[in-house]
């Protein structure tokens, strides 16, 4: 074998090569690392959505466990005697001992305060009646928590305190006679501090807002009582009334709260440091009060974005490596193969020299094997030829009965349309209108039985594929239909014929119509004349019967039934059900002849699709 060597022209293609590879890794690496950092920032920001909408749920339900606790407090001393007691005495008696329960029951509940006012306003007993800043002897009657209360039995209101100006939550309670006149109210003051402490030490800035926009609870002290948006001078007139805010008070936040349900990035200083947020809020129990929750956002969505891109840049270099290894390979396998191709081409030269005789021979065969195709196309279509001559011999048949099948529709036209000539004359236009939809009902069916003929007559290709078998029934009664009237014979149908079979819809047609003529044909004189047409199913096969009640096959004929020109009527060629077989043959089935013994019964099995 000769060694090959590479010229400059034979290795300028291959420096074009690795200069396309070389731009393909570029410009691949470049639009991997970006959509896989689209990609990993849409992943990163759906975790973010989901770990803060899970850490919003979390904070609501703590909030909700601690408003839950003091809520049955009020409930509880309001059916408490002492304390009914207590209200119903005169002013000058001492609630001492009522007020040395309430201390007991709020250092156990850390309740902020828990006291008690009578029906004038004036506080009898509280659980700090021994601080300096006691309650017991305040007067309490300008309070929303106690005025509501009064009104309707209990209250809630979020305020800061008169003597400690610290913000709470109010839960008053109305303590009644057992004539249902009122004695007092029961007042537990919930303060938050240990909850924002909380909130404060897990790193995500959390606030409450009531339903006008006040921050009311928050892990960032200088964000009480601001708001999610600016007031009118109105709402925040009563605002600051309602809550004995300083004017001060119920400034905007220094950012933007996302109105929408589904969480939001959202910039917002925090600390003295501006930066992203995921922002979450989820309803709580207490009615309108929403909590707001914002999760560090930028550190993650940016480490997820820079890792992948790094990872599809080396993914794509790993590939770009692979395809430099391939290429490489592939131009060394060129070489061998040009190097083997020159052998082979010196060794075919020389086998050429003493072959000649062995090549002619050859291209004799070649030239046989092509005569033989040419035959074999002749024989196909020598077949359709047949195939369609078969349907024109059935057609000329059919013509008569179908003009007897389309006689009767027209003279129903006819009188149809006499009838609404003479309503319209006699100013009946709905009846009219009824008979010449019965035209229109009349001219489709004619429509329909001479499209089937036209369909029937036409030469086409084979095209095998899906057919439901009923379509094909359907279509070939619709032209033998006036034959089998004409004949007076009696059409059965049984079983299921809705089931798709392998077969080209036309030439199964023409197979039923041709089964369906020869029984007509037979039954010609018969009395009470009869043709089945049965659909049975086994496995992945389904059996199409064709049986009569005529006078049956001769057993002479029998054996030689599909062998052509064999026929049993005088006028007949013998080619009707030789063609019918091989139609059938082609669609991967069978037809035979079942012996009976009243008439003759013809099964053509297809195969289930």
């Amino acid at each position: 074998m000769r060694r090959t060597s590479f010229t400059d022209s034979d290795r300028r293609p291959w420096r074009r090569s690795w200069l396309v590879v070389a731009a393909a890794w570029i410009i691949l690496a470049v639009v991997a690392a970006i959509g896989a950092g689209e990609a990993a920032r849409r992943d990163a920001q759906a975790e973010l959505v989901r770990q803060a909408e899970a850490a919003a749920a979390l904070h609501a339900a703590v909030l909700r466990s601690e408003l839950e606790k003091h809520r049955s407090l009020p409930l509880a001393l309001a059916g408490d005697p002492d304390i009914a007691a207590l209200l119903g005495a005169p002013p000058t008696v001492q609630g001492g001992p009522v007020s040395l329960k309430l201390e007991n029951l709020a250092r156990q509940t850390r309740a902020a305060a828990i006291y008690i006012i009578d029906a004038n306003g004036r506080t009898r007993a509280a659980s700090n009646w021994r601080l300096p800043t006691s309650f017991v002897g305040a007067d309490y009657g300008f309070r929303p928590y106690f005025i509501n209360a009064m009104r309707s039995g209990q209250a809630e209101f979020f305020a800061l305190g008169t003597v400690s100006g610290r913000p709470g939550l109010y839960l008053a309670r109305r303590v009644d006679r057992p004539d249902g006149a009122p004695l007092g109210v029961v007042v537990v003051k919930v303060e938050f501090a240990d909850l924002e402490a909380e909130w404060r030490a897990s790193g995500e800035p959390a606030y409450v807002v009531d339903p006008g926009g006040v921050v009311l609870i928050t892990s960032v002290p200088e964000w009480r009582f601001r708001t999610t948006e600016p007031l009118d001078e109105r709402r925040r007139r009563l605002t600051l009334t309602d809550q004995t805010l300083q004017p001060e008070a119920l400034r905007p936040l220094p950012f933007v709260t996302p109105s929408g349900d589904r969480p939001s990035l959202v910039q917002a200083p925090v600390s003295g440091h501006e930066q992203r947020w995921m922002h979450a809020a989820v309803p709580t129990e207490t009615p309108g009060w929403t909590l707001h929750l914002l999760s560090p956002g930028r550190g993650a969505i940016e480490a997820a974005v820079t890792t992948a891109r790094a990872l599809a840049a080396l993914i794509v270099t790993l590939l770009a490596g692979v395809v430099a290894v391939l290429l490489r390979r592939r131009q060394q396998a060129l070489a061998r193969a040009r190097a083997e191709e020159e052998a082979r081409h010196e060794l075919e030269r020389r086998i050429d020299e003493g072959t000649r005789e062995l090549r002619d021979a050859n291209a004799a065969l070649n030239r046989q094997i092509e005569e033989r195709r040419r035959a074999e196309t002749a024989r196909e279509l020598l077949r359709d030829e047949l195939v369609q001559a078969s349907k024109l011999a059935a057609l000329g048949q059919i013509v008569a009965s179908v003009a007897h099948e389309i006689n009767q529709p027209v003279a129903a036209i006819q009188t149809q349309a006499e009838t609404a000539g003479v309503l319209l004359d006699r100013q009946d236009p709905d009846k009219a209108r009824g008979a010449l939809a019965r035209i229109g009902d009349l001219t489709q069916r004619i429509g329909a039985i001479t499209e089937g003929l036209r369909v029937f007559s036409r030469k086409s290709d084979p095209k095998i594929g899906v057919v439901r078998l009923e379509d094909a029934i359907h279509g070939a009664l619709l032209l033998t239909r006036g034959r089998l009237d004409e004949g007076g014979v009696a059409l059965i149908r049984e079983g299921d014929a809705d089931v798709t079979v392998r077969a080209d819809r036309f030439r199964l047609e023409q197979v039923i119509v041709n089964l369906v003529k020869n029984a007509a044909e037979a039954l010609e004189g018969r009395d009470r004349p009869r043709l089945t047409l049965k659909v049975t199913r086994e496995s992945d096969r389904v059996r199409l019967i064709v049986s009569d009640n005529g006078p049956g096959v001769p057993p002479a004929v029998r054996a030689q039934l599909f062998t052509p020109f064999v026929t049993t009527r005088a006028n007949g060629l013998g080619l009707g059900l030789v063609i019918c077989r091989d139609l059938i043959a082609g669609f991967g089935g069978e037809l035979d002849l079942i012996d009976e013994d009243d008439g003759a019964t013809f099964v053509a099995t297809l195969r289930i699709v």
